[in-house]
C-alpha cells in the first residue's frame, strides 16, 4: 500500500514573549502549530525514526525562536521559526506554522495608557440578575470572564512551606485573571450604565497601579475602593480564577530567561473567590 500524504509536527505550543522598554511592556502571547512534511516515509512504513525530529524538539525550537525574537510580530516570528527547520533539517521539505495570537490591549488609566496593565480583546460579558416578590427586591449587576492582565508589580511569597510545596517565591510575576465579578445594589444610582463603567474603572485601576501580593490582596483592595468609590453598591462578589504566566527554563540551551517567556496554562487553576460588602 502506497503512504499517500503524511505530516506530522507539534500542536498548542503556548508561548507569550514579553518584551521591557523601562516600565512600558509589549505581551505577544501565541497558540502555535508547527507541521512538517519531507524525508519521514520511513517512520510510517518500516518504523525507522532515525529523520524524524522529536515534537518535544519542535516545542523547544519554539520556545528559543521566542528567546532570541522577542519583539517580532506574530508574521515575522513565524518566519524565525520556519528559518529555523528549513536551516537546520535537511530532511524537512517543507514546514507549515499556524499561529492564534491573544491580543491583549493596553489599558488607559485615567486617560492615560499604562506601561503594564492590558485587557483581553472582545472582552467579558454583561450580567444582571433580579429577583423579585411582593415583599421586595434585589437586583444584581456584573461581569463575567472579564480578563485583564498586568505583567509586573505582582508577587506571592511566604505561603505554607511543606513537603508538599513546589512553587519558590516570588515578588514579580504576571498576574492574570477571568474575573467574575457582581456587585449588588442598595440604591438606585443616576446611571446604571455609568456607574457600571465605573466599577470597571475601578476596579482595573486598583488592579493595575498598586502592587499585589496576590489575588487575595487585589481583590479585597479592589472590592474597597468599589464600595468607597459607589455608595448605591452595598456588596462586591469575585471570582478571579489564575491565569498563570510560567517562566519557560531555557538554560538548557544556554539562555537566560529573566521573566520575558512564557508558558501560558489556565488548567489547572487557582480558584479565588470573595464578597466584600459594607460593615453594619
Amino acid at each position: 500500500m502506497a503512504l499517500t500524504a503524511s505530516t506530522y509536527g507539534k500542536g498548542r505550543v503556548r508561548v507569550m514573549r514579553l518584551a521591557r522598554d523601562g516600565d512600558h511592556h509589549t505581551p505577544r502571547e501565541l497558540d502555535v502549530k508547527v507541521l512538517m512534511k519531507g524525508g519521514f516515509d520511513r517512520a510510517w512504513t518500516a518504523g525507522d525514526n532515525r529523520a524524524c525530529v522529536a515534537t518535544d524538539s519542535v516545542k523547544n525550537i519554539v520556545n528559543v525562536t521566542a528567546a532570541n525574537h522577542l519583539a517580532a510580530e506574530k508574521e515575522a516570528f513565524a518566519g524565525a521559526v520556519a528559518s529555523v527547520f528549513l536551516d537546520t533539517y535537511p530532511q524537512v521539505e517543507e514546514v507549515v506554522i499556524e499561529a492564534r495570537e491573544t491580543r491583549w490591549l493596553r489599558h488607559a488609566i485615567a486617560g492615560v495608557p499604562h506601561g503594564h496593565t492590558f485587557t483581553l480583546d472582545g472582552n467579558g460579558v454583561g450580567f444582571v440578575k433580579l429577583t423579585a416578590n411582593r415583599a421586595g427586591s434585589v437586583l444584581k449587576s456584573g461581569l463575567r470572564g472579564y480578563t485583564f492582565m498586568k505583567t509586573t508589580q505582582s508577587g506571592w511569597a511566604d505561603f505554607v512551606d511543606d513537603q508538599y510545596r513546589t512553587l519558590p517565591d516570588t515578588s514579580d510575576r504576571i498576574a492574570a485573571t477571568s474575573m467574575g465579578a457582581t456587585w449588588t445594589w442598595a440604591g438606585i444610582p443616576a446611571d446604571y450604565a455609568a456607574a457600571n463603567a465605573q466599577v470597571l474603572a475601578t476596579l482595573i485601576a486598583v488592579f493595575g497601579t498598586t502592587y499585589s501580593y496576590g489575588v487575595q490582596d487585589s481583590m479585597y483592595r479592589m472590592g474597597e475602593a468599589v464600595l468607597a468609590a459607589i455608595p448605591e453598591i452595598a456588596e462586591i462578589a469575585f471570582a478571579m480564577p489564575n491565569k498563570h504566566y510560567i517562566p519557560i527554563n531555557l538554560a538548557p540551551f544556554g539562555l537566560d530567561n529573566p521573566n520575558a517567556v512564557f508558558l501560558p496554562t489556565d488548567e489547572p487553576h487557582g480558584q479565588i473567590e470573595a464578597t466584600i460588602g459594607r460593615e453594619r
